[in-house]
């Protein structure tokens, strides 16, 4: 039996990386998952292939999470689905950087909107099965750029500091209910995106890591599956570092 078995799952922002990680091993570990994705249908069906390829339930909704009816739509239609919401996991995120004197508003503004609000729609969004069910556990895909900040990324650090001070003012909230809310910090995560850039550039991020890697997207998804499961029922309001020793 998995750690996530019965358990309904949405995942925001799936197609790929860190989300695509997470819904995989919600699979792996029993969950029922609906994932959101944006723009490529023809990906989002080859992942729902993928994911239900040994018998796993999975399906795929194409929602804009940062937009408030979007956001309650696509509730409403895996409530319909599936019956109910256990898990939801805000991870759909962007970057736009820009040194601040050259930001634009529309950069400054689609990057909150996409990773800030889209947390708050989400969450709004799913409290009423929750609060039917008398349980839940929110799960809100911070960074460490989110608490140590970085220049080029005022936007993004932003958002992501926001996302910390949002999950612990969630878990106050909703902490009688038996609904927990917590926050996951990745540092130097490769994927598809690092491997295109300079080794050699790469190779120094790992070398000033205490652990001296950088992360996998299923370090990420591990962390995300137990604060999903029942394992970590006395957690919450919690940001969970996973960044190898970079933020200690």
């Amino acid at each position: 039996m998995g750690l996530l078995e019965g358990k309904v799952a949405i995942i925001t922002g799936a197609s790929r990386g860190i989300g695509k990680a997470i819904a995989e091993q919600f699979i792996k570990e029993g969950a029922k998952v609906a994932f959101t994705y944006l723009s490529s249908d023809e990906k989002a069906k080859a992942l729902e292939n993928e994911l239900t390829a040994n018998g796993g339930v999975a399906k795929g909704f194409k929602s804009n999470a940062s937009e408030f009816n979007s956001a309650q739509e696509l509730c409403d239609a895996v409530v319909a689905e599936f019956g109910t919401i256990d898990v939801l996991v805000n991870n759909a995120g962007i970057t736009k950087d820009n040194l601040l004197m050259r930001m634009t508003e529309e950069q400054w503004d689609e990057v909150i909107n996409t990773n800030l609000k889209s947390a708050f729609n989400l969450t709004k969004a799913v409290l009423k099965p929750m609060l039917k069910a008398k349980k839940g556990s929110i799960i809100n895909m911070s960074s460490v750029v989110g608490v140590s900040g970085n220049a080029g990324q005022a936007n993004y650090a932003a958002s992501k500091a926001g996302m910390i001070g949002f999950t612990k003012s969630v878990a106050q909230e909703l902490g009688s209910r038996n609904i927990r809310c917590n926050a996951i910090a990745p540092g130097f995560i490769e994927t598809e995106m690092t491997a295109v850039l300079d080794q050699n550039v790469v190779q120094g991020w790992r070398d000033s890591i205490p652990l001296k890697r950088g992360g996998t997207p299923l370090d990420v998804a591990n962390t995300t599956v137990f604060l999903a499961s029942d394992m970590s029922a006395y957690v919450t309001g919690q940001t969970i570092h996973v960044c190898g020793g970079m933020l200690m």
